[in-house]
């Protein structure tokens, strides 16, 4: 497991909308490589790819396309290289947001970002909240207590077309889609990064069940 650990390259994308030094540092806390990238020219030394995101939908999908990363990404995807969405990097793989209606997204899901609907609730939806995982014996949820806990910062979210692709989903008035995953693409609503021994543990699997022998 260290090994495969150790051998894995993560590229971090930097195009100005993300929490990008946790994320850096979560992955260096459980013993990978990883760095910040900031040109496509770069994928071709990574294992693995990540794409957060903090902020509003249509200024983060504006700031990718202004730095050459959507049709790099669109690609990685397409050939199933390992990918990790986090929070508007998981929102910009949908086909567009409520919250930017004339900018579109990746569109590698079908499906819209909503904001949550009930009123009386306090939003941005701010905190810890368990999850429901689709199929619990997914190893990318090894390790972790049934329902685990994460930690989310957010207004909208995704809802996915395809109920196949929906990997766990989270009560907060509205029952929300809270990740979704396909081959070897992962995304998450919630901050793994932020997500104490949890979301160290789930990075882990994601770099574990992602790598070419054990995908």
């Amino acid at each position: 497991m260290k090994d495969t650990l150790f051998a894995a390259k993560v590229g971090i994308v930097n195009y100005g909308a993300g929490n990008l030094k946790s994320v850096e540092n979560a992955f260096k806390a459980i013993g990978v490589q990883a760095k910040l990238i900031t040109t496509p020219s770069e994928l071709e030394t990574l294992t693995h790819l990540v794409l957060p995101g903090q902020g509003e939908f249509g200024d983060c999908a504006s700031k990718l396309k202004e730095s050459g990363f959507f049709p790099a990404i669109l690609e990685w995807i397409a050939a199933d290289k390992p990918f990790l969405g986090i929070c508007v990097g998981y929102q910009l793989l949908f086909e567009g947001s409520d919250e930017s209606p004339d900018t579109p997204g990746l569109g590698v899901f079908r499906g819209q970002v909503k904001r949550f609907s009930q009123t009386n609730l306090k939003v941005p939806h701010m905190g810890w909240n368990a999850i429901k995982a689709s199929q619990p014996s997914d190893p990318i949820w090894q390790g972790l207590e049934p329902n685990p806990y994460f930690y989310y910062v957010h207004s909208y979210y995704p809802e996915a077309m395809d109920e196949t692709h929906i990997a766990c989903t989270t009560q907060y008035g509205d029952t929300f889609h809270g990740a979704v995953k396909r081959g070897r693409l992962f995304a998450t609503q919630f901050h793994p990064e932020k997500s104490q021994d949890a979301g160290l543990q789930l990075l882990r699997n994601f770099i574990l069940t992602t790598s070419s022998h054990s995908a």
